[in-house]
């Protein structure tokens, strides 16, 4: 346990927790546990009728780590660590570092070997992983809660009649719905293949005991969710992800926890993973315990749980919840107004020290991976590395546009133009960060609406808006994220309960929208100058920003190879432009290559058929134009076609 109470160590999960071994020709298993406060701790389980009398732990007063090996235990014994505080009180907790948990309401831990050999057939993902370059390549993510996306039908659903506690895990996950990990696998990973995305990101599956809290408030950091089956299952997940060439991404809490009797808090009957100060150990607003990020104990459960995730189950990415909470004393906690740090600043230093051994950590042990904040202020230099004062993530969500897309597509198109900067203000900051453009669950809960029902209009006149406002997202700057059911036109708010709205692609409109983000998902990946210069202002050119009058923008996305760009007219209001003029830079036929106003996703069929001839004639900062039909609310994309014309 070298560094464990001073200093990183990014593998406790070799030693802490339940492992399986065998001591002196006994096969068993050896329980530790970390509870310095502690006068005693036994382990009780099934095995020993939940009496601990003969399996007091033996504790270590140099690191505060109770240890006990116990022969005859095997995989799948159920099992928690009963507590003696110092002041006598008796306390019955799960293991901190259980690799496997009961399924809730049950609490116990659960035996489970998790490095046991798997039948991976990921290795040439894996080795492709190591020389990936993510800045200069497509992603476009699909995020999905793993409960909701599909819900069993009815006819494959049981009841039971016997009490709660006599059902099994099968038994109780068919009466709630789920299909497990493997039975997803094989439902998702068509689809996402067909749609066009290249990774998934999956809404927490660490354990926790409230469905209603999406696995935002967690238990059991180190379980794979037992919901939807085992850890096994949960690996044949992410190696079918991987051979369809699908890179998987899971969401992660580490700025806090929740606050059930049997988890972390007050794990040895006093502050332990939280701070001793009430004032910051509270985070009122969500009713959880924040984590004390100062303590290195606790930094190397958090750090170690990422490197857990690489490492046995071979994910591709991290993204971070919440980080503006972690990295601000008073983030969002208007009651505690007045919290300074020693410098007299509302930073809290020792959560952004965090940050950066916590991302040190990752790229050192993990090739490439994909280590995504959820920071929602002006910090900088979230996506810079550590050693020039950054926090060392490579990517961060752009909360920025995307609150001003979504307010600006709400809008009646006839006041667009009074806030045109909107649509165009995020190119002021694109290329200050690295950044992923999301529209997450987040934006389509608490009476937020769904993404379609927010767009302005009536129900028929919301779907040209929602192509446009596509067309734009996958046209600007930045990696692309989309919530589950935005690409179905999803019209009901997600409901974590329920499943999506699978039944609305019976109406072409719906099924429409769902052909269209397909074809956008593919050209997207089919045309570099939509991502090679992602990070780089040498990637875009603007045509014209400030044609607010009709609500139009044009910009030039552009590759590394000079030839190689692409022209975007966005137009957000309902009225078609005829003979349309629109400045480009090179002077060659252009062919309209994508147009979200065809037929075929619902649209008008306003489109600029054949070869697109070029004018000597300049407009605004382009030296060359072209003239053409624009479709009302509607997203166009022109391409040029290398010939000589003889200018």
């Amino acid at each position: 346990m070298k560094n464990f109470n001073s200093g990183i160590n990014g593998k406790i999960y070799e030693f802490l927790g339940c492992h399986l071994k065998t001591q002196g020709n006994i096969d068993g298993a050896s329980f530790n546990v970390w509870a310095p406060h502690a006068k005693e701790v036994r382990v009780v389980g099934e095995f020993n009728n939940w009496n601990g009398t003969d399996h007091l732990m033996n504790f270590n007063g140099e690191n505060g780590i109770w240890s006990l090996f116990i022969p005859k235990i095997k995989e799948g014994d159920i099992y928690k660590f009963q507590i003696l505080s110092r002041n006598e009180k008796i306390l019955l907790k799960s293991d901190p570092m259980a690799f496997y948990s009961e399924l809730r309401p049950h609490t116990a831990s659960v035996v489970m070997d998790v490095f046991k050999e798997y039948n991976w057939e990921d290795e040439k993902w894996l080795e492709e992983r190591k020389h990936w370059n993510s800045y200069e390549s497509p992603m476009n993510i699909y995020e999905i809660h793993l409960g909701s996306w599909k819900k069993k039908p009815d006819s494959e659903i049981k009841t039971f009649n016997k009490r709660d506690i006599d059902k099994t895990f099968e038994e109780l996950t068919l009466e709630g719905g789920y299909y497990n990990y493997e039975e997803i696998a094989r439902k998702l990973v068509p689809y996402i293949r067909e749609m066009g995305y290249t990774h998934i990101e999956i809404m927490p599956l660490a354990e926790h005991p409230l469905d209603a809290s999406w696995g935002y408030q967690t238990i059991g950091y180190y379980s794979i969710t037992s919901r939807y089956g085992t850890p096994e299952q949960f690996k044949f997940l992410i190696n079918e992800c991987h051979k369809a060439g699908i890179g998987v991404i899971l969401d992660w809490v580490p700025g806090h926890f929740c606050k059930d009797a049997h988890g972390l808090y007050q794990f040895d009957g006093e502050s332990l993973y939280e701070y001793d100060e009430k004032i910051r150990h509270e985070n009122i607003g969500w009713g959880t315990a924040n984590f004390n990020l100062g303590k290195p104990e606790v930094r190397n459960f958090l750090i170690s749980n990422a490197v857990f995730l690489y490492d046995v189950y071979h994910i591709d990415g991290i993204r971070a919840d919440a980080v503006s909470n972690i990295i601000y004393l008073e983030y969002g906690q208007p009651e505690i107004f007045g919290l300074k740090n020693k410098n007299g600043g509302d930073e809290d230093l020792e959560a952004i020290e965090f940050l950066k051994e916590l991302n040190k950590v990752i790229f050192k042990y993990v090739n490439n991976p994909l280590m995504i904040a959820e920071e929602a202020t002006s910090w900088p230099l979230v996506t810079r590395p550590p050693y020039i004062g950054g926090l060392g993530f490579n990517y961060k969500w752009n909360m920025g546009w995307m609150n001003d897309v979504l307010k600006y597509m709400e809008l009646d198109p006839i006041v667009r133009k009074y806030n045109h900067n909107l649509v165009t203000f995020s190119l002021m900051y694109s290329f200050s960060e690295n950044y992923i453009l999301s529209i997450s669950h987040d934006e389509v809960v608490h009476g937020k609406k769904s993404l379609l029902d927010k767009m302005s209009g009536s129900y028929e006149e919301k779907f040209p808006s929602l192509r446009a406002f596509y067309g734009y997202m996958y046209t600007h700057p930045g990696k692309k994220l989309l919530f589950m059911g935005g690409e179905i036109g999803q019209f009901m708010e997600w409901r974590f309960y329920e499943g999506l709205e699978w039944q609305m692609l019976k109406y072409p409109l719906h099924d429409s929208i769902r052909k269209y983000v397909r074809d956008l998902n593919h050209l997207y990946k089919r045309e570099k100058s939509l991502w090679e210069l992602d990070c780089s202002q040498d990637g875009f050119t603007w045509i014209d920003a400030d044609n607010s009058a009709e609500s139009i923008v044009s910009y030039v996305r552009k590759s590394k190879d000079p030839k190689d760009y692409l022209v975007i007219i966005c137009n957000f209001t309902p009225v078609k432009r005829e003979s349309f003029v629109v400045g480009v830079p090179r002077i060659t036929d252009y062919r309209e290559i994508f147009n979200s106003d065809k037929d075929v996703y619902g649209g008008s069929n306003v489109l600029n058929s054949g070869i697109i001839e070029p004018k000597i004639q300049g407009v605004l900062n382009m030296p060359y134009s072209v003239i053409i039909d624009i479709p009302p609310l509607s997203t166009i994309v022109l391409k040029p076609i290398w010939a000589d014309r003889g200018y």
